[in-house]
């Protein structure tokens, strides 16, 4: 059924630079793991198994944007999502996360690799995003993909890791396969992205959840060149591009030089701290998840001032530093978003009256 309320474009105007009644928020990881009405689901499929089935996928995509009144939805997937299309067998194991038997060690591992043909191997999450964008959402839908770095590193350690020691390893003295893995991941992360933002994807975010783990000087030298090369093309597209990483604060002035749109900070690095150091792009951010356990008058508190840094500009999106813990209630989500949407139309307009 075709949603009757009018389209909500709080959250591109925010990325935009344009001003807007209220601050836009949407949460990362707002679609799972929280909500009773995901872990009945978890109890039947398995990860992989609910984003194959379209109409499913598209529901748990938009209980948030239902249940929250967040200005933004993001596509319910696994950044592992199109790695089986070049040929890289992810399993989903619970409890570890993406593990994958056979890591890559060599060049002739990475010559091997193929090159993703999002009509062959990803169907189900372009009819997933047309599902959502022609018939249910009246929010921008945001796409996304993982960042070539975090990619590599599952693909070498062969799972999740602490140190990344592996990655590093091979990134320091394998330089040419390192080389080759990054343009081969940097191509597929084009082509899936397009796939999504021409399957109706208003936004993109790219996740390097994990390069935090690098210095500044081996990010530029080894990962930034891949990262300026995949967002000039991406934003041939002109839909918003998004960068955010976990621990990369020391990163976000690298990012602020890249082609994009809206620069995501984790907890670590205050909004007013990053305009301090010159970025001037929209920022989005960045409440630190685990507040959410807190009372409510801690919640309050630090959600104002962090809005009250961000409301500086007109170029502020409201969000977690990182992704929503299973434990947080969604009658907590709820009620920050509304807080978000109350507080920062009340500041706006007295600042215009």
């Amino acid at each position: 059924m075709k949603n009757d309320k009018a389209f909500n474009d709080t959250f591109l105007k925010a990325c935009r630079g344009e001003k807007a009644a209220h601050v836009p928020v949407w949460y990362m990881r707002q679609a799972g793991r929280s909500q009773p009405e995901y872990r009945a689901l978890k109890e039947k499929y398995g990860l992989f198994e609910i984003t194959h089935q379209p109409e499913l996928c598209a529901y748990v995509t938009r209980l948030p944007v239902e249940q929250y009144d967040v200005d933004a939805a993001i596509l319910y997937k696994d950044i592992m999502t199109p790695l089986p299309g070049i040929g890289v067998d992810v399993e989903i194991k619970n409890g570890i996360g993406p593990v994958i038997d056979q890591p890559i060690t060599s060049l002739a591992d990475v010559e091997k690799l193929g090159e993703l043909d999002p009509q062959e191997h990803i169907p189900y999450v372009l009819e997933t995003i047309r599902l959502l964008t022609e018939e249910q959402l009246n929010v921008p839908l945001i796409g996304f993909t993982g960042a070539p770095f975090t990619l590599a590193s599952y693909m070498i350690e062969g799972g999740p890791s602490k140190n990344y020691n592996k990655t590093k390893a091979f990134m320091y003295s394998q330089p040419a396969a390192w080389d080759l893995l990054m343009k081969k991941l940097g191509k597929m992360a084009a082509v899936y992205v397009k796939a999504q933002i021409r399957a109706g994807a208003k936004a993109i975010q790219v996740f390097d959840s994990w390069v935090g783990a690098l210095n500044a000087g081996d990010y530029c030298r080894y990962i930034k060149p891949t990262m300026d090369v995949l967002f000039k093309e991406l934003k041939k597209e002109d839909v918003p591009l998004i960068m955010f990483g976990v621990g990369a604060s020391h990163l976000a002035t690298e990012w602020h030089d890249l082609d994009l749109d809206v620069v995501g900070l984790d907890w670590r690095m205050s909004v007013q701290e990053a305009r301090d150091k010159g970025l001037t792009k929209t920022l989005q951010g960045n409440l630190d998840p685990s507040i959410l356990l807190a009372p409510w008058e801690v919640i309050e508190e630090r959600t104002k001032a962090i809005l009250d840094q961000g409301m500086q500009t007109d170029r502020f999106i409201f969000n977690l530093g990182h992704g929503i813990f299973p434990e947080v209630s969604p009658d907590t989500l709820k009620k920050l978003t509304a807080f978000v949407h109350e507080y920062s139309a009340s500041k706006k307009s007295s600042l215009i009256t």
